[in-house]
């Protein structure tokens, strides 16, 4: 049996702060609810001070807003054309969201937020919805040029190419939300086993004999933490990036 502090799946577990219902519907306010919260201030906060003092020659963290600012512009209007800009609110909030909980989630006893499912399917459902609404609104019927590519056979189309435009479009929710779930999930399951097996090394067989065993696992935490926080980050690019061509679709959908 596995110790409760060395259970690697303990981490994902959610834990009532104040208990609160809608009529049947549990809307309590847990540990990850918290998470959120502190996410966005924490961002807020980033953002507020970074700017504040806006100067010509800006500072350090005037120039890592900017960056930011310029990184997430720079993505829109290579995927999705200058049109693209007017999303730059959505995309731009949702990237610095995720890359605040990916790298908050690597602070020990903190709550990674995106390594729950409902978490990351709720913001790709947000992605799809955006997509959908908007591509039907600015292009009504054309919005379907989407699912019947130009310069194909009508026959190719109808038996083959749209049946899979439709199966494609409609995974898309589903491929963007595990993407982003299963890497934080299985990095942070891995990196509670060898720090683990670390603790249990020193408890089974002493600090000296117990140190020496424990080497390999501290060599392993220690070389998948950076790496850890690399795909912290690169998710957090991935999914932005991602939205940013989903929502190229709702723009020029007979480009597509």
């Amino acid at each position: 049996m596995i110790a409760a502090g060395l259970d690697p799946i303990a981490q994902f577990e959610l834990h009532k702060i104040q208990e609160l219902k809608l009529g049947p519907i549990d809307i309590s306010f847990t540990n990850s609810s918290l998470m959120m919260v502190f996410t966005v201030a924490l961002i807020g906060l980033w953002l507020l001070l970074s700017t504040r003092k806006a100067a010509l020659v800006p500072g350090r963290a005037q120039s890592i807003a900017e960056m930011s600012y310029e990184f997430i512009a720079d993505m829109i209007r290579s995927t999705a054309g200058k049109d693209g800009l007017r999303f730059f609110p959505f995309v731009f909030s949702l990237f610095i969201f995720i890359l605040f909980a990916n790298l908050l989630g690597m602070i020990p006893f903190f709550f990674t937020t995106t390594s729950h499912i409902i978490v990351t399917f709720t913001f790709a459902m947000m992605v799809i919805g955006l997509v959908v609404v908007y591509g039907v609104w600015k292009n009504g019927f054309g919005f379907l040029k989407l699912f019947w590519p130009a310069g194909v056979p009508a026959v190719l189309k109808i038996l083959l190419v749209t049946p899979l435009e439709i199966i494609s479009f409609l995974s898309r929710p589903i491929s963007l939300s595990v993407r982003l779930w299963a890497n934080m999930f299985a990095g942070h399951i891995l990196l509670k086993l060898f720090a683990g097996f670390m603790i249990m090394m020193v408890s089974a067989f002493g600090v000296f004999k117990g140190g020496l065993a424990a080497l390999i696992p501290f060599s392993l935490t220690l070389a998948l933490t950076p790496l850890e926080f690399l795909v912290a980050f690169v998710q957090a690019y991935v999914f932005a990036l991602l939205t940013c061509v989903y929502l190229s679709d709702a723009l020029h959908p007979g480009h597509h």
